[in-house]
């Protein structure tokens, strides 16, 4: 028998009130007969809210305007209020100085995760033959830079030379001149790690010679080692005039050096024998030169007893040394207090080597900002716009950013080698940096036997580049102790005297203020294989972008 589908849905239908709903499931057999199921929900349906009828609104009762209260004017303030006012500023300049301090310390951590641990150049100066390569390369040892089958292999052919005590320095002097004449040449460059972090040591040359690879070095450095030789005769033969101690001194604080250690090397020689007289005696007579220079002793300088040649007081503190209970040479390195990085600031990348290596290579350090792989960038003074395409950094290891303070090689697209030379500087294309040929700047005469006029001309050292420039003006003279400008323009300068004059290169160069950027804005200027001045820019003239 055949049930007729139409018929039982509407019984169904007709059976179960209407406000019911129900779930209705249809299933066919083989033998053509159809069967119903049925699921009825007993779920009464939502009843439907209540329309709440809207209320004409109130009309609102018109106020009387209200009479405006006459203004008092207030009195002229007294000199004790603006007394109290000018502490109130100074109060809240120095709350918002001490809540700036706490966000860059914060900055600090958060920099610190994001590009690991912080990197210091570190360079190391002095005298000829003070043991800055021995000691530097005895650093690599003991950090395990350089392991211990290089160095006995270095030791061997040291020994084969005749330059035995010599082998230490192998690892820094890479050049056969160099290890022939057992004499740094070129600053070399050399990489480490500690626990807390990454240093970068820049090996100056002592030799009077070779004095412009040394400002090269220190132009790249945070933290200066002067290595002082306590042998006998030898810290003498630096220390009086023509020795390199004091004008190395001089060349680490114009190249914005504030931090220095002083490391009287050489203290297990036979004729000192850890003797703390002769260490006294030493620091006796450097510390009112460094004084005299503008560093402060108790806070810029710190005075360490130490061997290069048998590392004591390198690493480990030294055990022979019994009056010594500082930290050793890389304790306290890691212990230094962090410095000031100009991360947000505009790019300033001055370039210090170029060459050619799949594309155009340069190195330098990146004096403020920060660059990252594939950034558009500019090369000044030619104004040429160029690419990032890859980043090293001091282990030669590829890497995608780089900060202030950095020391790396970077490959560029877009320009050619012959285009890029030593002092040109790479910065953003928003804020370029200014290039000039005439500026006006502070200069202190330090050595020289003549006079000094308009007309002068030397050699300029600032940061990476090197120029010849001339003397234009003398424009004021300026008093010792007041610091006082002179009315009227000196006709000449002498050793000893401080002026403000006009300067002027033959093309432009890229400068900036010392007020701005100082690693930009600070110089040296020499003559005849010495240094006559070293000066400050105040003002940038004509500039050409």
């Amino acid at each position: 028998m055949r049930i007729n589908n139409h018929f039982i849905y509407f019984l169904f239908r007709s059976i179960l009130p209407r406000n019911y709903p129900y779930f209705f499931s249809l299933f066919t057999d083989i033998n053509h007969s159809t069967i119903f199921f049925f699921i009825i929900a007993p779920v009464k349906a939502a009843e439907p809210a209540p329309v709440k009828k809207e209320e004409a609104p109130k009309p609102k009762k018109e106020e009387a305007p209200k009479p405006k209260p006459a203004v008092a004017k207030a009195p002229a303030p007294s000199k004790a209020a603006k007394k109290d006012a000018a502490q109130a500023t100074e109060k809240a300049a120095a709350k918002v100085e001490a809540v700036s301090n706490d966000i860059e310390a914060v900055d600090d951590e958060i920099v610190q995760d994001l590009y690991g641990k912080e990197h210091l150049n570190i360079v190391f100066m002095g005298h000829v033959d003070a043991g800055k390569s021995t000691m530097g390369g005895n650093i690599l040892f003991l950090t395990g830079m350089v392991d211990k089958r290089t160095m006995e292999k270095y030791e061997r052919e040291a020994k084969e030379a005749g330059r035995e005590s010599w082998y230490l320095s192998w690892a820094l002097d890479t050049g056969n001149e160099e290890r022939a004449k057992g004499k740094t040449v070129e600053c070399g460059r050399a990489y480490f790690e500690t626990d807390k972090r990454r240093y970068t040591i820049l090996d100056a040359p002592g030799h009077k010679n070779y004095v412009p690879s040394m400002i090269t070095g220190a132009s790249q450095a945070d933290v200066g080692v002067m290595v002082i030789s306590a042998r006998k005769g030898e810290f003498e033969t630096g220390f009086e005039r023509g020795g390199q101690t004091r004008e190395h001194t001089m060349l680490a604080k114009t190249s914005g050096i504030n931090k220095m250690i002083i490391a009287v090397n050489k203290m297990d020689d036979p004729t000192v024998q850890w003797d703390k007289t002769r260490y006294d005696e030493i620091l006796g007579k450097l510390t009112p030169f460094l004084k005299q220079t503008g560093f402060n002793p108790k806070t810029d300088i710190y005075f360490m007893p130490v061997s290069g040649y048998t590392g004591a007081n390198i690493k480990e503190r030294a055990k022979q040394c019994t009056w010594y209970s500082g930290p050793s040479l890389l304790e306290y390195l890691d212990n230094m207090k962090t410095l000031e990085r100009k991360l947000n600031a505009p790019l300033m990348l001055p370039v210090a080597e170029k060459y050619k290596d799949m594309g155009t290579i340069i190195v330098g350090k990146i004096e403020s900002g920060h660059i990252k792989k594939n950034q558009s960038i500019m090369l000044m003074p030619n104004k040429h716009v160029c690419e990032i395409t890859a980043i090293y950094n001091e282990t030669e290891d590829e890497v995608d950013h780089a900060i202030c303070g950095d020391n790396v090689r970077v490959r560029l697209k877009g320009v050619e080698e012959d285009d890029v030379m030593p002092g040109f500087l790479l910065c953003d294309k928003k804020k370029p940096v200014q290039t000039s040929t005439q500026y006006e700047a502070q200069l202190a005469i330090l050595d020289h036997k003549n006079i000094i006029c308009a007309g002068y001309t030397a050699v300029m050292h600032v940061h990476s580049a090197v120029e010849e420039v001339t003397i234009s003006a003398l424009l004021h003279l300026l008093d010792k102790k007041t610091g006082r400008k002179s009315k009227r323009p000196p006709q000449f300068v002498k050793q000893g005297q401080k002026v403000i004059a006009r300067i002027e290169t033959a093309g432009p160069i890229c400068i900036e203020t010392f007020e701005d950027y100082p690693q930009l804005g600070r110089f040296t200027l020499r003559d005849e294989g010495k240094t006559v001045a070293i000066g400050r820019i105040t003002k940038v003239l004509e500039p050409t972008v």
